[in-house]
């Protein structure tokens, strides 16, 4: 990981010993798929991982619950399958993965900062992602991507009442159980407060305006809207208070609605680079994202298709479903 001496504590890390990580593996090896019997498997896993050490466990908690804690922290150690077949090539889960250490120490892990949830437009409202090189998305910029950089963005969900911003997630975790060949992904987070302390006042001024139309996400751009943009009603990119900016940015696109604010999204993304975080996902790593605290990005790498390609798994998170009640699914209580 990288920082910045001048910035403020905008990123944390655990790293767990290998006593601790052979002790969850013992318990996560013969635990099923956890999708079966989402919400007991997910009892389960509270009580698995109330064992962790105390210091890491309200690292964790603390991580979820404030304010003012850091927007990324890197889990590393963590107990991995003791074997993977090929990386799905499609962004499917794989029908022939035997074991679900990963999936269970994903999910695990991601309830100590709020409840999984799954949306109907992204990965057909599954609660665990499988996030793959996909062929026909190369270029794109959705996560299907490789040959490109995905540009700075928190995840976003469309949305009939016109805002982008508000039941999206409020964290996303990202766990590696494979990392690509050439070890070239990088994944990037900036974080809002040091975004907001490196822009010029006259640019951060246009960015709190509501000035800006997010696309929606590609995921529903491909699948529900044939290809054609999806914009939302206006919203700033930045609000609220200064010593805890909220920021969003949809990776598929940003339109501004003056020459001012059109000018003003290069200078953020230029802003993005300058302070960003960065991490080489390994197998046995998880990046914890706040959604709201910054941005996150990923750098292109080389994929083959050969069954050996970078693949992650992903949990989006609420800290609570009821503010999303009106998106739910009567036949399925955590998809929305």
């Amino acid at each position: 990981m990288t920082a910045h001496d001048t910035l403020v504590r905008t990123f944390d890390q655990i790293i767990l010993t290998d006593q601790v990580r052979d002790a969850f593996g013992a318990m996560l090896r013969p635990m099923p798929d956890p999708s079966a019997d989402i919400d007991r498997s997910l009892a389960r896993l509270h009580a698995a991982f109330g064992r962790l050490p105390i210091e890491p466990l309200q690292t964790l908690l603390d991580f979820g619950r404030h304010v003012d804690t850091p927007g990324v922290m890197l889990v590393a150690n963590l107990p991995t399958d003791p074997e993977l077949p090929d990386t799905p090539a499609d962004g499917e889960p794989s029908p022939h993965k035997e074991t679900f250490v990963a999936e269970n120490a994903l999910l695990g892990l991601s309830q100590l900062l709020g409840e999984p949830v799954g949306f109907t437009t992204e990965k057909k409202g599954r609660l665990v992602h499988d996030v793959t090189p996909v062929a026909a998305g190369a270029y794109t910029q959705t996560n299907q991507s490789s040959q490109v950089f995905l540009n700075f963005h928190n995840d976003i969900v469309h949305d009939e009442v016109g805002r982008y911003d508000v039941s999206n997630p409020d964290f996303l975790v990202l766990l590696c159980l494979r990392q690509d060949k050439e070890k070239q992904a990088v994944t990037y987070y900036a974080d809002a407060r040091d975004v907001c302390r490196t822009l010029d006042p006259d640019v951060l001024e246009v960015l709190r305006r509501p000035l800006f139309r997010l696309n929606a996400p590609g995921s529903y751009v491909r699948d529900v809207a044939g290809g054609a943009d999806v914009l939302s009603e206006p919203v700033p990119i930045i609000s609220g208070p200064s010593h805890a900016p909220e920021i969003a940015v949809s990776a598929n696109g940003v339109r501004g609605l003056t020459p001012r604010a059109d000018g003003a999204l290069p200078e953020l993304q230029s802003a993005c680079r300058d302070v960003a975080h960065q991490v080489r996902l390994e197998p046995g790593s998880a990046l914890l994202i706040n959604n709201r605290k910054g941005l996150h990005a990923r750098s292109g790498f080389t994929a083959r298709h050969d069954g050996q390609d970078r693949w992650l798994q992903r949990t989006y998170l609420r800290r609570s479903l009821w503010t999303i009640r009106y998106r739910g699914q009567p036949e399925d209580r955590r998809v929305h």
